[in-house]
Order: structure tokens, then sequence, then C-alpha cells
């Protein structure tokens, strides 16, 4: 006795096409090149818990707003804070000593902080930025 054989329909399983499109999307990222941005590289200075009062220098401390730069309290211009920064870092024998604070406002164009970054960079100091930090003291 014959059988009649007919077509049979088989359908690939669903589940094997969200598995191969993971695998590819996972496979593309891994290969995938990623150029890193480019621009100013700076090591910053960790914060200490302790401090040594008795070794502790005063920092140069820098201040950009978009119309002036200001060096320890006195407003300059800045084709001329360049050779300021040189002169007072100059002064300075210990790294330690080197550390120049920054303080930026918000409205400071950016090639503005980067030639003043760039300038203490040149002159051998420490580039460090103070940042605004809010802490809660509860009262009782």
């Amino acid at each position: 006795m014959k059988f009649k054989r007919g077509k049979m329909l088989i359908d690939p399983p669903a589940c094997a096409s969200s598995d191969i499109a993971f695998t590819l999307i996972i496979f593309f990222l891994v290969c995938a090149a990623v150029h890193p941005e480019t621009g100013m590289s700076q090591a910053l200075p960790k914060t200490e818990e302790k401090s040594e009062k008795r070794e502790q220098s005063q920092n140069l401390e820098v201040s950009i707003t978009p119309t002036s730069i200001i060096l320890n309290g006195s407003p300059l211009k800045p084709d001329e804070f360049a050779t300021r920064i040189a002169a007072a870092l100059k002064a300075k024998s210990r790294d330690t000593d080197k550390i120049v604070v920054v303080k930026s406002a918000p409205q400071t164009p950016y090639p503005l902080w980067l030639a003043v970054s760039q300038a203490i960079d040149d002159a051998g100091g420490i580039l460090t930025l103070e940042l605004e930090s809010e802490k809660t003291i509860q009262v009782r």
C-alpha cells in the first residue's frame, strides 16, 4: 500500500530569529571602532582627607569671567595672564605649591577657559577645578 506524500509546511522557529538578531547586534557593537574624543589632557590632583597645616602653602586662585581673568584678586587681561602666572609659579619649588585653583563663571566662553588652562599647564602649574557642592546640614 502506497501512501501519498503531500507537501509538508515547516515554519522556522520564531525564537531563532530574535536570537540571531541579538547576536548580530552584539557582534557589530563589539567590532565597531570607537574613536575617543580629543581634547586637552589634564592630570587633576585628588583631594586629601588629612591636611598638614604647617607645610600647607597658599594656592594660586584664578577666577574666569566672560570679561576678565582674576589672579589672586587682581584683574588681568588675557594676553598678560600667561606671563603673570608663569612668574608666580616660577617662585614655587615643590609640586604641592604649584596647584592652581580655577573658578569659572557659567557664562565663560570655552576658548577663554581653554586658553587659561593651557597657560597654567605651560607654566608648570597643576590645574584643579573648584566645583560647587551642596551640603545638607540638619539642625536639631
